[in-house]
Order: C-alpha cells, then sequence, then structure tokens
C-alpha cells in the first residue's frame, strides 16, 4: 500500500505533495509513480495523525483528497482514503475509491453508518489510545498486545453486526499511536497472536519515529529500518504494508519471497 499524504504537515513527507495555492500535479504524480515502483493499492490522506497534530476542516479535507482520489480511481489499483470523517468517506465511496481506513476504528459519529450503507467497500480499522492531540502525553499501560487485540476485536464485531462482512474487514494495530517505543516492538514481536482474530492484518510502520529510537536518529535514514520493519511483519503474517518506500519493499519482499 503505496501512501499519498496531501497534506502540508505529516511527520515524514508533509507539503511534498501538497501546495497552498492547491496545484494536485505533484500527488497526482506521486501515485502514478507508487505503482510504477510496484504498489498494489494507494492510501490517500488529507489530514496529518502524527502526535500533536491539529484536526482539519471538513471542507479542506474535501478540497485536498477529492481531485487525487479522482486520479487515483483511473490507474486500475485500489485505493484507500484515510479518514474518520463520515462526509469524506461518503464522498470518497461516491468517487470509486474501494477502502476506507479509519484511525478512529468508525468510532466517530456516524462513521460506521457511512461504511455499513456500503454494499462493498473494504474497511481497516486501527486501534488508537486516546487521540492524535493527547496519545504520545500518556501512552497505554500494561499488556498492550491483549488491550489492542480485545479493542480489534470488538471493533469489527460491531460493523459485523450492522451488516458488513468478515471478509471486508482489515485490522491495524496502530504502531506509534499512542504506544511506547517497547510496546510498539511488542506488537511486532507478538504479532502472530492478532491472526487468531481471523482477520487479515495492515502493518503501518513506515517511517515511525520508533524505528528512529533504535536505529536511525535522522529522517533521511529511516528508508532502510522501515523496510526491515515492513519485513519482519510480513514474515509474521501481515497481509498489507503501509509504506512509503514501495519500491525498496517491493524488492524486499521479492528476495523473502524467492527464499521461501
Amino acid at each position: 500500500m503505496g501512501i499519498v499524504n496531501v497534506t502540508p504537515d505529516s511527520f515524514s513527507d508533509g507539503g511534498r505533495y501538497f501546495t497552498k495555492s492547491g496545484g494536485f500535479a505533484a500527488a497526482l504524480a506521486h501515485c502514478e509513480q507508487l505503482i510504477k515502483d510496484g504498489a498494489d493499492l494507494l492510501d490517500i490522506g488529507g489530514e496529518s495523525t502524527r502526535p500533536g497534530a491539529s484536526p482539519v476542516q471538513l471542507a479542506a479535507e474535501l478540497a485536498r483528497v477529492l481531485p487525487v482520489v479522482r486520479h487515483a480511481v483511473s490507474l486500475g489499483v485500489p485505493v484507500s482514503v484515510d479518514t474518520y470523517k463520515p462526509e469524506v468517506m461518503r464522498a470518497v465511496l461516491d468517487l470509486g475509491a474501494d477502502i476506507i481506513n479509519d484511525i478512529w476504528a468508525l468510532r466517530q459519529p456516524g462513521a460506521l453508518q457511512a461504511v455499513a450503507e456500503h454494499p462493498s467497500c473494504g474497511v481497516c480499522l486501527m486501534h488508537m489510545h486516546r487521540e492524535p492531540q493527547t496519545m504520545q502525553s500518556a501512552p497505554m499501560e500494561g499488556d498492550v498486545v491483549a488491550q489492542v487485540l480485545a479493542f480489534l476485536q470488538r471493533a469489527a464485531r460491531e460493523l459485523q453486526d450492522a451488516g458488513v462482512e468478515q471478509t471486508r474487514i482489515v485490522l491495524d494495530v496502530g504502531i506509534g499511536f499512542g504506544k511506547t517505543v517497547a510496546q510498539n516492538f511488542a506488537l511486532l514481536a507478538r504479532q502472530q497472536e492478532f491472526l487468531a482474530a481471523g482477520y487479515p492484518l495492515l502493518a503501518a510502520w513506515s517511517r515511525k519515529s520508533s524505528l528512529a529510537a533504535v536505529a536511525a536518529p535522522e529522517m533521511a535514514d529511516r528508508m532502510v529500518p522501515s523496510v526491515a520493519a515492513a519485513l519482519l511483519a510480513v514474515e509474521r503474517g501481515a497481509r498489507v504494508v503501509r509504506v512509503h518506500d514501495v519500491r525498496e519493499t517491493v524488492q524486499a519482499l521479492q528476495v523473502w519471497a524467492a527464499a521461501r
């Protein structure tokens, strides 16, 4: 899953594919390049969810993502949109987007209904402790694996109770969303425990600060640790890896697949 951030303030590439003048040429070209690099699907987001990020108003998010989604759905790969707002969900699904990727796991008012009303869209449910503005000020305590698993199982059951088939649901443990460095790596080390829930797993380690804490203090150096984390996640059962560095991750996974 190739990441397309149409934001001025994302932690890794904020401003690279977003301009205040409203031009989208860079974002559209990035979608095309990620596919050339080997992305099987795209994930488009118009609001940064890094720790401490300010919320984005609905109109601003729509203005950022709709032109990019309009282009992306013509490129021949599934398109995911990273949003928690039900109005954005409905708008992008109407344009032909295939997947809703929600850091709030459909806990915002109206979000679950927006997905349940759609006949076929996929949905990624992610675990987040607290909210982006406060999640790292007081991270989780206790057995993080048990807590995250229980939360995701509950969120998935609620979605199925609303009529969404199990085959449309993917789970994301939420690396970096209200967890300590040690807790993030515990989620990776014990990732296979989440497979018992019966849903595919999405792993989103790309360029996260926990990688810098153990291997790469500078942002420019996070590509290699990100690829390593993606490879370890796939080895432990992840079915989707959400990454910035598509070409390098694809190459690493090709070597892994050849060894198998």
